[in-house]
Parts: C-alpha cells; structure tokens; sequence
C-alpha cells in the first residue's frame, strides 16, 4: 500500500501533468482542426495478407519466401498501422542530473516528458513501457495499457535513484532492441553526451519508429560569464578549473555544442527519424505540438 505521504506527491505530480497534457491536447486541436493523428500510432505499413501475384504488382512486394513453396508466385499486402506498442527509452546518467538552470535539471525535464506520455498512453489506450538506463539497465517496465499502469510507471520512475553516473547510449540501446520483438515506437530520451553511439541508433532506426528528443540545458550552449571556475564532470568526478570569461573558451564551447546537435539532426533526418531538441528553460508543450503535427501529416502521406 502506498504511503500517505507518497500518495499525496504523486497526485501533485499527476494533477501537474495532467495540466501539461491538457494543455497539448487544446494546442494539437486547434492547429490541426480535428485531423489529429495521434503521436501513439504507426506512421508506417505493415503485412496484412498475401496474394497470387497480378500483373501490374511490384516486384519488390513478392513474397518470397512464400512464393519459393511451390504453388505460385504470392506478394504481401499492406495495411497502415494503427497501434503500436510504446518504449520510453530514458538516459538517467549523472550528465542530466547535474546540469540544469534555474532549478531546472535535464533529468527533470525528461521525467516530466515520459510521466506526461504514460498519461497520453492511458487515454488513448495505448501499450506503453519504459527502459531507463545509464551504464546500464536502471529500471524496466512493459509494455501496459491503462491508467494503473501509467501511474506506477511514473511512481517508479520519480523515485528511481540511479545505481551508475556514467552513460552508455550503445549499450541502452542494444538493450532496447533485444526487448523489442516486433516495431514499435521507440522515443529515445537522451542530452547524447557521449560517444560512438551512430551505429546503434541506426539499426533503432531501421527497425523501429523512432523519435530521438535530446535534452539541453542553456549553459551548455551558451556558458556564461563567470571568471576563472573549477568544472566537475558529473560523470567522472573529475575537475578541471577553466576561465569561463574567455572569449576563446565560450565560443569553443558553443560551437562544439552545435555541431554535436547538427550532427545528430543529420543523422536522425538519413534515417528517417523524428528529432526533437528541448531546453530546460523553454515550454517543451508547443515543440511537442509541433512533433505531433509533423507525424500527422506523415500519418496521413
């Protein structure tokens, strides 16, 4: 049985995104004038049946495996998909833990996401789960439908205290697609600070329907001002004391950040992802619109 105390922080935290859900849902309506497409189906196709093949057919739709039988040439058949099974994948690694503004952590931000789509799930009655990981499997729920399972997934993951500071977006995401067995739709919540991680998102990619949404706190763009500082790496303990003041070292800094986002967007856009950058200071509910209007139109190409 839950706790007094603990039930009464969970319905805060419920009501709160409750609120955030709400807001979403008047914004999606009255941009896309009930067209909505929700963000929980299948933007693809998938096999329906199989057939004698027809002339006329393309080559590329026979089947064959079926076809190599004996008895004709057979092609698939395809029908869109309307529901797929959700996978929050979520980075909890010290790096968004630790950085934020304004009492704003990444971490934050990225609960409030995954604990507002577990809602979305619920009313729409979608199967949603989620794997939080940072060097490794931190926590791991299935796929659910309804309401109980939405609030225990946001129960356990507002109360989920990492094990390992470190990150390892390869090894999340081999986890992910060895717990995966059929499509589904993949958001992989992550700031990406890490390292040879292309190759693993590819294959997400390729086999699943992802969204890529990466976290990122203001300063990590744009450091401020602050004269000669010591910076601790959140994940590594180490420190290194820096001159924060030094025009050289912020613009290094910013461009790096850039060029480590546009690298990732180009890579998301080759493989047909979505993406979807958040800051902690900005209110993420008219850019989630946005991705939402983006997968409709798609939905209904």
């Amino acid at each position: 049985m839950t706790p007094p105390a603990t039930a009464s922080v969970l319905s805060a935290l419920v009501r709160r995104l409750r609120h955030l859900e709400i807001r979403i849902h008047q914004a999606v309506e009255a941009q896309l004038q009930g067209s909505f497409h929700s963000v929980f189906r299948g933007t693809g196709l998938e096999v329906d049946e199989v057939r004698l093949y027809q002339y006329g057919d393309e080559v590329r739709a026979i089947d064959w495996a079926v076809s190599s039988k004996g008895h004709g040439t057979f092609v698939k058949t395809y029908k869109e998909e309307r529901e797929q099974q959700v996978l929050l994948l979520l980075d909890v690694s010290a790096s968004l833990a630790q950085v934020g503004d304004a009492g704003q952590r990444k971490l934050d931000l990225g609960r409030d996401l995954a604990g507002l789509l577990a809602l979305s799930a619920a009313r729409q009655d979608a199967p949603l789960g989620m794997l939080a990981f940072s060097s490794q499997k931190e926590l791991y729920m299935p796929p659910a439908k309804g309401p109980r399972a939405a609030y225990a997934l946001i129960q356990r993951l507002f109360a989920l205290a990492p094990t390992s500071a470190q990150t390892d977006l390869r090894a999340g995401i081999r986890q992910a697609l060895g717990l995966l067995k059929h499509r589904s739709l993949v958001l992989l919540i992550s700031d990406f600070i890490d390292l040879n991680y292309e190759r693993e998102l590819t294959m997400l990619a390729r086999q699943h329907d992802l969204i890529v949404v990466q976290l990122q706190a203001p300063r990590e763009a744009a450091f401020p001002a602050l004269g000669i500082v010591p910076l601790r790496d959140a994940e590594t303990g180490r420190t290194q004391w820096v001159n924060t003041s030094s025009a050289m070292f912020r613009a290094r800094h910013a461009a790096e950040a850039r060029h480590q986002q546009e690298e990732l967007r180009q890579l998301c856009r080759r493989q047909r992802a979505g993406f979807l950058a958040l800051r902690t200071d900005d209110d993420f509910v008219p850019q989630l619109v946005s991705l939402f209007r983006q997968r409709n139109r798609r939905g209904r190409g």
